[in-house]
C-alpha cells in the first residue's frame, strides 16, 4: 500500500472526511471504497451479506467494497489486509468528472445512452424497420405508479422477420436491473443495432432474425437509472418503502424475484443495498419482467427442485451487470444443491467464456436469493445466465469501448446462435469464416465453399473444461438451416481425413437450378461424440443465366447481333 493510501485509509479510520482541498461538489462524503485482499470465500460472502459489495478480483485476489468509517474500523479489527481504492473513492465522494463540450449520452460519458437516449434509439429502430422490430410496453416503473408525471414505461424491443412464420426460438436479453451498471444497457442497444443493422449483409444477423425472436429489455430499472445518470452509485429501484426518501431506498430488484427470495445474500433492511423487498416480486418492475418471462417462453422444467429441463429446451435469458469478468449461472441462490442442468450450463458458459475473456467456474460472491436468472431457469427450464462486465461500475468510455463492448457482442452474437438448442450445440464445434469463392456468379457455375471446423473453443479458466474432441463430419444447406432443410451436403476436410479437433473444410456446390437472387448457405459441423454445433451462414448471389448462340456468342452483345443478323 502506498504511503498515501495509508493516511487516507488512517483519516477515515478515525471519521475524518476526504481531504478538504477536494473542490468538486460532494456526491456522498461519508462512504470510501476499499479493497480487501483475501480468496477466502467464507470471508467474501460475509463482506456481500454486511456491506456495498461492488465485485471480487478473482486474477489478483482482493474484493471491493464500498465501507462507512465504522464498517471500515470493523473490518480493520479482523485483522484484514485493507487497501484504500483512491480513484474509486474519489468518484464516490466527488462524481465523475464532465466531459467539456457533451451535448449526449450520461453526463461524464458521452458512450453511455441516457434512459431517454436508449428509448428514443430504440423507438427510432423499431420505426424505421417496423418488419424487423417491435417496440412494446411490458409494464410499469415504480415512481411512475406512485408519481403522477413521473417514472417510465418498462420498454422491450422485439426482432424478428415478421415475414418468416415460426415457431422460432426465444432469446431475452436484459440489462440495468442495477441502474449503476453503466455498460449494461449500451451493449444491449447496441447489440439490437448490431443486428437490425445487418440484416440482409450480414448473414448471421439475418438467419437469426428470420428464425428467432430476440427482446431486448434495455432498461429494466429505469428510475433507478436517472439517479446514476446524476452521478450517485444508485443500485435500487426507488421504492421508498421503510427507507423514506433517502439515497439509500429502494428495493434491489435482482433479490426481488420469486425463486429463492429471501436466501442468501439479500437483506431484510429497507435500506441495504439488497434489500430484498417486503415480499417475493413486490416490485412492479420485478413483476412486470416475469410476467414477460411466461409470455415469451415455454415452461419446459418439471416443478421440482431436482427436475432437469430436457435436452431439447429452447430458449435462452441472459441478464447483463457489471463488473468482475464473471459469467454466472443456475443455481445463483443455491450452493448445497446443484442445478439439474448443470453440466449443460457449464459447457454453454465455458464457450461465453472462451468469447468475452471472463471466469465462469468462480463466483467468489456465492448464493444470492431472488435473482432473475434463478426465476427464468426454476420456473421455466431456459438456459439463464449473469454477465458480469468490465472492472467498475461507472467504467470509463475508453474501457468500455476497447475492452467491454467488443467480445460481449461477440459473445452474445454465439448466444443467440445455440439459443434454439441450448443444452445442445455448445458442445459442438464452431464452424468459422464461411466463404464461397465468388459472388454474385450466373446460376450453373460451380462455386467452392470454404470454412474452419474448430472444436477446442472452450475456456475452463483453470477448473476443469470440456476436452476437444476430433470434429468427425461437416456439411451445408441451402436456404434452410439444418433443423428445417430436407436435405444437407457434405463438405470435406481439406486435408482430406477428419482427424483434428480443429479442420478446414472444402466442398464444390453446383449452383445449377438456383432462382436469381440472394441465397444462404448454413454450415455446420459434428465432433466424435455426436455433438453438433451451432451453425454458420455465408450469401452466395446468383444472377440470371446467360444464353449461348451455337456460334458461341452471349446473348446481347454487338457480335451476336452482327452474327445473326444479315
Amino acid at each position: 500500500m502506498s504511503r498515501k493510501a495509508l493516511a487516507l485509509a488512517f483519516l477515515f479510520a478515525l471519521g475524518g472526511l476526504w481531504p478538504a482541498e477536494a473542490e468538486e461538489p460532494v456526491v456522498d462524503p461519508t462512504s470510501w471504497v476499499v479493497r480487501v485482499w483475501s480468496r477466502e470465500h467464507g470471508l467474501l460472502r460475509q463482506l456481500a451479506e454486511r456491506y456495498d459489495f461492488w465485485s471480487f478480483d478473482w486474477r489478483r485476489g482482493f474484493a471491493t467494497v464500498r465501507v462507512s468509517a465504522e464498517g471500515y474500523r470493523e473490518l480493520e479489527a479482523r485483522g484484514l489486509l485493507l487497501e484504500l481504492d483512491e480513484e474509486r473513492t474519489r468518484v464516490l465522494q466527488s462524481g465523475p468528472e464532465a466531459v467539456p463540450g457533451q451535448l449526449a449520452g450520461i453526463p461524464g460519458f458521452p458512450c453511455y445512452r441516457t434512459v431517454e437516449e436508449t428509448y428514443n434509439a430504440l423507438a427510432a429502430l423499431a420505426a424505421a424497420h417496423p418488419e424487423l422490430a417491435s417496440w412494446i410496453d411490458y409494464g410499469d416503473s415504480w415512481e411512475k405508479l406512485h408519481g403522477p408525471g413521473a417514472g417510465y414505461d418498462l420498454r422491450a424491443l422485439a426482432l424478428t422477420n415478421q415475414a418468416v412464420p415460426g415457431p422460432k426460438f426465444p432469446f431475452v436479453l436484459l440489462a440495468a436491473i442495477h441502474a449503476r451498471e453503466l455498460t449494461t444497457a449500451e451493449l444491449a442497444t447496441r447489440f439490437a443495432e448490431q443486428l437490425v443493422n445487418g440484416y440482409g449483409s450480414d448473414a448471421d444477423a439475418t438467419w437469426l432474425l428470420d428464425y428467432g425472436v430476440i427482446y431486448i429489455l434495455p432498461q429494466q430499472n429505469p428510475d433507478g437509472r436517472k439517479k446514476a445518470e446524476m452521478g450517485l452509485l444508485w443500485r435500487k429501484n426507488v421504492d421508498s418503502a421503510g427507507c423514506g426518501s433517502s439515497n439509500s431506498r429502494g428495493i434491489d430488484l435482482n433479490r426481488n424475484s420469486d425463486y429463492f427470495w429471501g436466501g442468501a445474500s439479500s437483506s431484510s433492511d429497507p435500506c441495504s443495498d439488497i434489500y430484498r423487498g417486503a415480499s417475493a416480486a413486490s416490485e412492479p418492475e420485478t413483476a412486470a419482467v416475469q410476467s414477460f418471462l411466461e409470455t415469451v417462453f415455454a415452461d419446459q422444467r418439471g416443478p421440482q427442485l431436482t427436475d432437469p429441463a430436457p435436452a431439447t429446451t429452447t430458449g435462452l435469458f441472459i441478464s447483463l451487470h457489471s463488473y468482475g469478468e464473471l459469467v454466472l449461472y443456475p443455481w445463483e441462490g443455491l450452493d448445497a444443491v446443484p442445478a439439474p442442468n448443470l453440466p449443460e450450463l457449464q459447457t454453454f458458459a465455458r464457450k461465453l467464456s472462451f468469447l468475452n475473456g471472463y471466469n465462469s467456474c468462480e463466483d467468489a460472491l456465492g448464493p444470492a436469493g431472488g435473482t432473475t436468472v434463478d426465476q427464468a431457469y426454476g420456473e421455466l427450464g431456459v438456459a439463464s445466465y449473469t454477465f458480469e462486465m468490465g472492472t467498475d461500475f461507472f467504467e470509463s468510455c475508453a474501457t468500455a469501448e476497447a475492452s467491454v463492448f467488443p467480445p460481449n457482442l461477440v459473445a452474445l452474437r454465439y448466444a443467440a446462435k445455440a439459443a434454439r438448442r441450448p443444452y445442445q450445440e455448445p458442445s459442438g464445434p464452431e464452424t468459422l469464416s464461411p466463404a464461397v469463392s465468388a459472388s454474385p456468379v450466373p446460376a450453373g457455375t460451380p462455386v467452392i465453399l470454404t470454412a474452419i471446423a474448430d472444436d477446442t473453443r472452450s475456456s475452463s479458466n483453470g477448473c476443469g473444461g470440456d476436452p476437444a474432441q476430433a470434429v468427425t463430419s461437416a456439411s451445408y444447406t441451402v436456404d434452410q438451416p439444418p433443423w428445417l432443410a430436407s436435405v444437407s451436403n457434405a463438405l470435406s476436410a481439406t486435408d482430406g481425413t477428419f482427424n483434428s479437433s480443429v479442420e478446414a473444410l472444402t466442398g464444390s456446390f453446383d449452383t445449377t437450378g438456383l432462382a436469381p437472387g440472394r441465397h444462404r448457405l448454413y454450415l455446420v459441423a459434428t465432433d466424435a461424440l455426436g455433438h453438433q454445433g451451432v451453425p454458420s451462414a455465408v450469401f452466395l448471389d446468383i444472377t440470371a443465366s446467360t444464353p449461348i448462340f451455337a456460334d458461341g456468342f452471349e446473348t446481347g452483345t454487338t457480335a451476336a447481333w452482327a452474327a445473326v443478323v444479315p
